[in-house]
């Protein structure tokens, strides 16, 4: 898609940005391809390259450029490449020598010395949920036209924390560090602090959370701002380890409880790379029950077309889920009723549209549950809503989703939490099977720092 304008999904807004604000500018805009897929293992080496070389073509079509600027995730790995992003950064430098190449990355990416050495100027999203990319990229646009202009000199400092977690924005500590990365980049010369999350579920050799910090100029600034921050974030990181009820405890509390409660079944969130189609936590609500209550979204495309084709008001029998895997649980045979088709849903994202393709809502024994056919988390309310469930009435809604939820659901909650079911997206970062990386860090050991001391920032001028 060569048309920023019209750029959908979750990371469309930066794009939107850029154009917008290089207009306003008077530059000359030109745009190359956007391309977006859940994670759920490595990319295509083919489909990689193909990607890439578009993009790549697109540059050298374009003639000398003084700004690139890029929108990238930032663990996206490929078959024979374990750094797609370093990769693109590495070719785009070499097409384009003297160019300011600015890159925003989601928070949850692999913060390579690639990345860093080939990039004039990163920065991530500081909130989970991400509700601030578009804040971002304007603050990059500004800093990357500056560094182009000869104002800024950016120069990059990276600490490897040595921890491996999960970090909701909303709630403290990470709350308190956030404000400490802004009140970071109030000081004199510091032009961007960044705490770079990690992808855990990521098996590459960078995996983990790194603290980012540019200056104009002075690598000690940036080296000592980076260290400062991530021995905060290192001092907090006992009271960073998630600890999330699981599905059985979860549903008692909610029988205790007065009204509604908002579940987030953690280990199905398509967005960390699971299948959204895991049966555990239905199965679990019908064993007990539960009325006025509502789930999804499962991928099942198959259960989306015989519904569909079957029509509003019919009733049926279906097997739905557990399709993908051990993670998937067991397929459930359901007699289901009918009561919603769409044959292109969708859901609100941060401003843009996040498509969820033919879906239907179905409800079986006091539970209505939602089906698409598109891969996606639950963002918003209207994932349901758009198909006509009603959730005014419901006790209980359990999304699949593992944080960006809380930024959609929390005005309808009354108690909202992660749950840790079974699945694809394990909590337990101690124990995830990491074949690239060693094991000496957080929570794998408890003081990493204390076998080799703490880390010494990288200076990249």
């Amino acid at each position: 898609m060569r048309d920023g304008a019209r750029a959908t999904g979750l990371w469309s807004g930066p794009i939107r940005v850029f154009r917008k604000l290089s207009e306003a500018a008077g530059f000359d805009v030109v745009e190359s391809i956007t391309a977006s897929a859940q994670p759920g293992g490595r990319t295509v080496r083919s489909v990689y390259e193909h990607l890439r070389d578009e993009i790549l073509s697109d540059l050298r079509s374009a003639g000398p450029v003084d700004i690139v600027l890029l929108m990238m995730h930032g663990a996206m790995a490929a078959e024979d490449y374990d750094d797609c992003e370093g990769d693109v950064l590495t070719r785009i430098r070499e097409i384009a020598p003297c160019a300011t190449i600015g890159v925003e990355l989601d928070p949850h990416s692999h913060l390579t010395a690639t990345m860093a050495r080939q990039a004039s100027l990163i920065v991530t999203g500081k909130e989970y949920p991400h509700t601030d990319f578009d804040e971002r990229a304007a603050e990059l646009f500004r800093a990357c036209v500056r560094a182009a202009r000869g104002e800024y000199r950016p120069v990059a400092a990276v600490v490897d924390t040595r921890m491996i977690g999960f970090y909701p924005t909303t709630a403290s500590p990470m709350r308190n560090i956030v404000a400490e990365l802004r009140a970071a980049e109030r000081r004199p010369a510091v032009l961007s602090a960044s705490i770079v999350h990690g992808f855990p579920w990521g098996d590459v050799a960078d995996v983990g959370t790194r603290v980012l910090v540019y200056a104009h100029g002075d690598g000690e600034l940036a080296a000592r701002t980076a260290s400062a921050l991530a021995r905060r974030l290192y001092g907090a990181r006992a009271a960073l380890k998630p600890i999330c009820p699981d599905i059985n405890a979860s549903l008692d509390r909610v029988r205790e409880l007065d009204g509604r409660a908002v579940l987030g079944d953690f280990a199905d969130n398509p967005g960390g790379g699971a299948s959204s189609d895991s049966t555990f936590f239905l199965q679990a609500m019908l064993e007990r029950s539960f009325d006025k209550a509502v789930i999804g979204a499962f991928w099942d495309p198959l259960v989306a077309q015989v519904c569909a084709e079957a029509g509003v008001g019919a009733r049926l029998n279906v097997s739905l889920g557990g399709r993908c895997g051990p993670s998937s649980g067991d397929p459930l045979n359901l007699n289901v009723e009918v009561l919603g088709v769409r044959e292109d849903h969708g859901q609100s994202v941060f401003g843009a549209r996040q498509p969820m393709g033919r879906s239907v809502w179905v409800r079986c024994r006091g539970v209505d549950i939602a089906i698409c056919s598109i891969r996606t988390q639950v963002f918003t309310p209207d994932a349901f809503t758009g198909l006509g469930i009603e959730l005014s009435d419901k006790r209980l809604i359990v999304v699949k989703s593992s944080n960006h939820y809380q930024a959609g659901f929390r005005a309808h909650a009354d108690h909202l939490w992660h749950v840790s079911s079974p699945g694809a997206l394990s909590l337990d970062f101690a124990a995830l099977p990491y074949t690239k990386r060693d094991a000496n860090y957080f929570p794998r050991v408890d003081d990493p720092w204390a076998k080799h001391g703490e880390p010494e920032p990288v200076i990249y001028e």
